[in-house]
């Protein structure tokens, strides 16, 4: 077996904090008399503010300065209030346990801050779990520029085809691929709507795939890509 590592995004793929997040921002909007469409807030799943700010684009449509800090505050705490009682979603903490008992290494890579990921992976009692965790408010780019993830790499001391990524969105995917891995698309009610045709592997679940045959999965695709890459 050739892989010896997995990197986990975090919001949507451990946890599902897309619904709630997208709901707090358009509860803001509705009162503003404004909608907030899915694919305006695709661009910031997975890449936060670097690819859209909900804040700016509100500003735009109503066509005055609205105060930041107050509003982010109150979509923050209805964002947590929204989420305070989701667990992880399935097959998560099995696939965790597996990677464990299998001896590899195991990353988070996400472009939320780092108190926002350990937080929640501390309130669901995963954080001890991961060798590693990169934020995006540690690096320069955030997804889908590949920095996330050759962090990550580093980190685990691991090359791209000895791990594979597990995404829910299409920055994150193509984050993955950037940095020159094998990425499986898992996604949520929200990103199940966006266009993930690019992902190595698609799954409706975690759950759908021992470890085992997911590497399987994995090492089949990456065989299949050293054939395309051949002269």
């Amino acid at each position: 077996m050739s892989i010896r590592g997995l990197i986990f995004d975090l919001d949507g793929l451990i946890i599902d904090t897309e619904v709630g997040s997208l709901q707090s921002w358009r509860e803001v909007y509705a009162e503003y008399k404004c909608e907030l469409p899915l694919e305006k807030w695709a661009l910031c799943i997975g890449a936060g503010l670097d690819g859209f700010d909900p804040h700016a684009y509100l500003e735009a449509l109503v066509g005055k300065k609205i105060p930041r800090e107050p509003l982010q505050q109150r979509t923050h705490a209805r964002h947590l209030a929204l989420i305070e009682q989701e667990v992880a979603l399935p097959g998560v903490e099995t696939t965790i346990a597996s990677a464990q008992r299998m001896g590899l290494r195991i990353a988070v890579a996400s472009s939320s801050g780092r108190a926002w990921v350990e937080g929640n992976l501390q309130r669901l009692g995963l954080l001890e779990k991961f060798d590693a965790t990169i934020c995006g408010d540690e690096v320069t780019h955030r997804k889908p520029h590949p920095e996330l993830y050759l962090t990550a790499l580093a980190a685990l001391k691991l090359q791209p085809d000895e791990a594979f990524a597990l995404e829910d969105s299409p920055n994150g995917v193509r984050a993955a691929q950037n940095a020159g891995m094998v990425c499986v698309a898992i996604p949520n009610p929200i990103t199940a709507q966006l266009p993930l045709e690019h992902a190595d592997i698609r799954l409706n679940s975690m759950a759908d795939l021992s470890l085992e045959q997911l590497i399987e999965r994995v090492e089949q695709r990456q065989a299949e890509k050293r054939v395309m890459m051949q002269p």
